[in-house]
């Protein structure tokens, strides 16, 4: 049998929310957060494999979207918890979750719900290419953020 037991360690000014596990090993033990208990964290379409956003985690938003399999991250300017989709709908269902050679970058492999994963009514974040020495949008806006924020 596993029990979940939540722990929040302060180190310094830095709160760290481990989940400890008993009868098992924590998934977040790998996990080589920065000095400021951060990762980034990478999203991608699970059926294209397109990018389609960049953004930060901390323990507690990495727990949290493991046991929820939907995206938690951590807002840095907010400092905050910020669940994907909680304004805008446009979830982030889980379907795999990956970290790189270092284990200091999670990759989430996702499904997109309503198709949208940016703020400005996009599919994806990265829609600005440089294309002599310029930045062009090239992905159209699927529905404008007036619409989805109000």
């Amino acid at each position: 049998m596993i029990i979940h037991i939540y722990a929040k360690v302060s180190l310094g000014k830095i709160n760290h929310f481990i989940r400890f596990y008993i009868g098992g090993v924590s998934a977040l033990e790998k996990i080589r957060f920065d000095n400021s208990g951060l990762i980034p964290a990478i999203a991608q379409d699970f059926a294209t494999g397109e990018i389609l956003m960049f953004a930060w985690m901390n323990a507690e938003s990495l727990a949290l979207t493991i046991e929820k399999q939907q995206a938690v991250y951590y807002s840095r300017s907010r400092k905050k918890l910020w669940f994907k989709g909680e304004e805008s709908g446009h979830t982030q269902l889980i379907k795999e979750i990956r970290t790189d050679c270092d284990n200091d970058v999670i990759l989430l492999k996702v499904e997109q719900v309503g198709g949208i994963a940016c703020h400005t009514g996009r599919k994806s974040c990265f829609f600005q290419k440089l294309d002599n020495n310029k930045w062009h949008a090239v992905a159209k806006i699927l529905k404008d953020p007036k619409d989805i924020y109000g």
